[in-house]
């Protein structure tokens, strides 16, 4: 080993080296002996180092820990690290590895690359909303363009839990509620980060947290989880095995129990599903410390929890150092065997070889790249487009939007000029310096056609320790001035405009990772604000800033315009500009049910039926019926909606048969026709009910969408050819079926406005 790298460095000096030296990855059986050979000269210490993963300390994700890596690197007690920020510093490191530790293995480099490195894209959830598969794809490309020029070979993401409960602040870093458009969008991620894993700006993509994680109870992060294997297999495994299926080469286990049993130490889940079921032969590694949390769920302390994990499948241990620190002692004890820890090495040894690491340790290290390739003009130009297409306009009465680059704009409000919020949660490589505020999009969209007022109204809570804790790191969000100077300056500014546009909602760290809301209503001091804006008479547009479905209702009653802006990236503020004066028409649907209130919760438009469902042509209560009290059945904004600058018409729908054979095909066609004036895109959804099933089954499910662009006047046909395979499902045994009888097909612009058609599958 020490001889190929020596060779390496050769080479990079310019040296004559003879390509046969060098292994070549993509060939399994030369991969395989050639970590056969390496393992061979391993130690016992040398092989748990590589299951070894700390942090480092540049950038914190979760708790702080003194790794020294440095050192423990050139002993060869570490196989990767993560949350190293610039190129030169990821290259010394790597130096270290190749060049002074005793067999110079390779490290992984991992980061918290979620939705962009340094040129951010908007988050998860917001990008979901675009139902842009290519453009979602796209996002993960520049994303793994700059972080691989910055040394990192390792990503983990994409995040593909479902939820359906958006009290849980992770919610922000999925894909919303449904598994079929989740599974679409993890494949389009994987692609986007991995590609073939060939030339120097492909990364390894990490699929997490498998499994169940959005499933929380009481939408609380880390907390227990709880459900059938049907409905994890039906309703949530889906997009991790299209993760899997689209050639993810790594999966991060979650932190939540599974059965029971703590999902890093599952063998059922891990062996059985993934390995087994599945077919990964991938790395698995654990979300941040989960291995040390089993012994708190209960289940065995740092040497039990070890060796169950290792057990089960997992192969890297992240920052709990119980593999490096207990398997050599349970080794000894016969608690694991050397069998587990060489197929977990292994693992790890063929990531690295695939990445083609052992061919040049130094292919992700050539620092010119990072200030050629990071927060480019052309990335930054991906960046604003994407933006524009995930906002969701959910109320536009009178056509208040776009306004007109004309007369006086007032902008109000604790999001209307703050760099720093824009990007969201999980922006950790961003510079949050470089963003523009709201206020400088809206003064470099409408230049000298208009004249733009500002003023704060209000801070973003009432209580200043609330606002911290919910802003980045505290910084740069409190006005010290009272919330009556506030809100008096507001209304002195609101007078001399023609039109007031409210920039609101939560702050970037309300939601992500550990911020979970019991309440999701607009705080108080905001609702205030609105009240009193709306009080003037003038007409107002609220932008909803949010990593989250909020509640809305007192809003969607009051306020006559109001567009979910999400937290749309370092570009956000000229893409909501771009839309909000009408050079970009919003298109953006929503991927996660907008609830009435918290009471609703969980809720979703896949739900299964009742034995006893309300009649909803009925708005009124209804006794010995599945209703409330005091609350409608329905959500406030239903899944998959979402208004436009225009309006399309949807008529013809039509099937080209009526029975469907069991190894054929039915086409059901809709035409959708644009009505309006301006040119606009449209998410034409598809959608399946199964009457009758050996299981009950839900309502309608997702299994087709298309998005497609129409001129003033134009009228396209939108299809979807069903297949026996978009009706299977699986039944109580766990079977994958499609069993014969009656079933629905809808088509419309979201999951409540839809034409209705029936079909039969025969025997």
């Amino acid at each position: 080993m020490k001889k190929t790298i020596a060779i390496i460095c050769m080479a990079a000096m310019g040296m004559s080296v003879s390509a046969a030296v060098i292994p070549n990855g993509g060939d399994d059986a030369k991969m395989d002996a050639f970590i056969s050979s390496l393992m061979g000269r391993m130690t016992l210490e040398e092989k748990l180092g590589q299951l070894n993963l700390p942090p480092s300390d540049d950038i914190v994700t979760g708790n702080a820990i003194d790794s020294n890596i440095g050192a423990a690197v050139k002993r060869g007690e570490v196989g990767g690290t993560f949350n190293i920020k610039g190129a030169e510093k990821i290259r010394e490191l790597q130096r270290v590895a190749v060049e002074e530790s005793r067999l110079g293995i390779p490290l992984l480099l991992g980061m918290d690359v979620i939705h962009g490195y340094e040129t951010v894209f908007p988050i998860p959830l917001a990008l979901s909303c675009s139902w842009d598969m290519d453009a979602i794809e796209r996002s993960a490309r520049v994303a793994a363009t700059e972080a691989s020029a910055a040394g990192v070979n390792w990503t983990f993401s994409p995040m593909v839990d479902i939820s359906r409960d958006p009290r849980w602040g992770r919610v922000s870093e999925g894909s919303g509620e449904d598994p079929y458009l989740g599974s679409q969008i993890a494949r389009a991620m994987v692609r986007g980060y991995q590609g073939d894993l060939k030339g120097n700006d492909k990364i390894l993509a990490c699929v997490k947290h498998f499994a169940l994680y959005g499933a929380s109870e009481a939408g609380r992060d880390y907390n227990t989880v709880d459900m059938s294997r049907g409905r994890m297999y039906n309703e949530y495994f889906a997009p991790y095995k299209a993760a899997v299926d689209e050639g993810a080469a790594t999966v991060m286990t979650s932190f939540n129990l599974v059965d029971g049993i703590p999902a890093t130490a599952n063998r059922w889940l891990i062996d059985d599903v993934l390995r087994g079921q599945w077919n990964f032969g991938g790395m698995v590694v654990t979300d941040y410390g989960s291995i040390g949390e089993i012994a708190v769920h209960g289940v065995g302390a740092l040497k039990e929890a070890s060796a169950a994990s290792l057990k089960a499948g997992t192969d890297m241990d992240m920052c709990s150092f119980g593999f490096i620190g207990t398997l050599k002692q349970s080794l000894a004890e016969g608690k694991v065997t050397m069998e587990d820890i060489d197929r977990a090495v292994r693992r790890i040894l063929e990531a690295k070889y695939r990445l083609g690491l052992f061919d040049n340790p130094y292919k992700y290290n050539d620092v010119s790249l990072e200030k050629t390739h990071v927060y480019t003009p052309e990335h930054r130009a991906e960046a604003r487009a994407t933006a524009a297409k995930t906002f969701v306009l959910l109320k536009n009465e009178g056509n208040i939007l776009p306004l007109a680059k004309k007369g006086t704009v007032a902008l109000i409000g604790p999001l209307a000029n703050t760099a720093s919020n824009m990007p969201g949660t999980w922006s950790v490589a961003a510079d949050l310096t470089r963003p523009k505020t709201l206020r400088q999009g809206f003064e470099d969209a409408l230049g000298t056609k208009a004249q733009l007022l500002y003023a704060k109204g209000s801070n973003l809570y009432a209580d200043p320790e609330t606002e911290a804790a919910c802003t980045v790191f505290g910084r740069g969000m409190r006005d010290p001035r009272s919330e009556e100077e506030l809100l008096r300056e507001a209304l002195d500014v609101a007078a001399r405009a023609d039109v007031i546009v409210a920039a609101m909602g939560e702050a970037s760290e309300s939601s992500g990772e550990s911020s979970s809301r019991a309440s999701l209503t607009l705080p108080d001091t905001q609702r205030r604000l609105l009240e009193a804006l709306l009080a003037t008479g003038k007409p107002v547009v609220m932008l909803n800033f949010s990593g989250r479905p909020t509640v809305m209702t007192w809003e969607s009653r009051n306020v006559p315009a109001i567009m979910n802006v999400w937290f749309g990236g370092s570009e956000a503020a000229d893409a909501i500009a771009d839309v909000v004066f009408g050079d970009v028409c919003p298109s953006g649907k929503l991927t996660q049910t907008m609830p009435y209130s918290e009471g609703q919760i969980p809720i979703y438009y896949n739900h299964l039926n009742t034995g006893r469902p309300k009649d909803e042509s009925n708005p009124a209560y209804q006794k010995y019926r599945s209703n409330y009290l005091d609350n409608p059945n329905k959500p406030l904004y239903p899944f998959g909606y979402g208004l436009s600058y225009t309006d399309f018409d949807y008529s013809g729908f039509r099937l080209d048969k009526d029975v469907l054979d069991s190894n054929g095909s039915i086409t059901a066609t809709v035409t959708v026709t644009n009505k309006g004036d301006r040119a606009a895109d449209e998410i034409v959804q598809f959608y399946i009910r199964d009457m009758v099933a050996s299981v009950s089954r839900p309502v309608k499910e997702l299994k087709h969408f298309e998005r497609i662009s129409l001129q003033p006047g134009q009228s396209r046909d939108v299809s979807f050819t069903i297949t026996p395979d978009d009706l299977k499902f699986y039944d109580y045994e766990l079977k994958y079926v499609a069993e014969p009888g009656e079933f629905q097909v809808m088509a419309g612009p979201d999951s409540e406005r839809l034409s209705i058609l029936t079909f039969t599958l025969a025997q």
